[in-house]
């Protein structure tokens, strides 16, 4: 194996292969039937099959009358994933005993690359169909989330992550597509202590995220958001969220961690 590792040969290509799979049915809009697994992926529809059917033995995959989508099992190791962390187990407590939380939909997303990964989410008593769904991906220099968990980060380490010459989707018309102004919206949400996303990853929807300290050494860097509808987003409420945000964020910081809050 240690050969096959130094000649560039990979060691598991069933394993490799199956997790092709399994990320093109993440990508797609609806079921995707066999031979468009296959040619996607470059097999013979017997290779094909054969992984398929591992893959729906194993929950991971479910065989419907349009084709194949993820299974039940994905959604398990999702949430057994979130489960790892003590701060995602406090999550929904943290905002129920909010007077202003618990009103809100409040998500919880990881730092992946350049990417705001959602993990978690609180639906809020007064809770409409806003915000990420979980397991979905927006660019961090867009999202608040993102901006938050960006926003720990000096300039330059921002820089190194996204690239000097980094450049943006415009998600929206008031989605920012540079990195000079998104350094300038980073500098903006330290000194207010809570970032914000004004429609410019969704329209009519806007965002407010706090970064939450690690509560140990391994845990990935994670960040606190609400989703508002714009019409209902009047500069008194977003202060109101932003410093809920940061209250919850103190909750949710190990008391014998070196980020503890004083």
């Amino acid at each position: 194996m240690d050969d096959d590792n130094r000649d560039g040969r990979d060691p598991a290509p069933a394993v490799t292969r199956s997790i092709r799979l399994l990320g093109l049915l993440a990508e797609a809009e609806g079921p995707r039937t066999l031979t468009e697994l296959a040619g996607d992926l470059g097999l013979a529809k017997s290779s094909t099959t054969n992984l398929c059917l591992a893959l729906e033995a194993g929950g991971m995959i479910q065989r419907t009358a349009q084709g194949y989508r993820l299974g039940l099992r994905t959604a398990e190791l999702g949430g057994a994933f979130a489960a790892q962390f003590n701060q995602i187990r406090e999550f929904y407590n943290v905002c129920e005993a909010s007077p202003v939380l618990r009103t809100e939909l409040v998500q919880v997303a990881l730092l992946d690359g350049a990417d705001a990964l959602y993990l978690a989410r609180h639906e809020g008593s007064h809770s409409v169909r806003l915000g990420t769904p979980l397991g979905s991906r927006l660019p961090a220099a867009l999202s608040a989330t993102g901006r938050a968990l960006l926003a720990e980060l000096s300039d330059e380490d921002v820089t190194a992550l996204l690239g000097a010459d980094a450049t943006f989707p415009a998600l929206t018309e008031r989605s920012i597509t540079s990195l000079s102004d998104l350094l300038e919206v980073l500098a903006a949400a330290r000194r207010r202590g809570w970032a914000l996303d004004a429609e410019e990853s969704f329209r009519g929807v806007v965002g407010v995220a706090v970064a939450l300290d690690g509560w140990a050494p391994s845990d990935p860097p994670l960040a606190l958001g609400v989703a508002i509808r714009v019409g209902e987003a009047e500069e008194a409420r977003i202060e109101r969220v932003g410093s809920a945000l940061r209250e919850a964020a103190g909750a949710l910081t190990n008391p014998f961690s070196g980020g503890a809050r004083a």
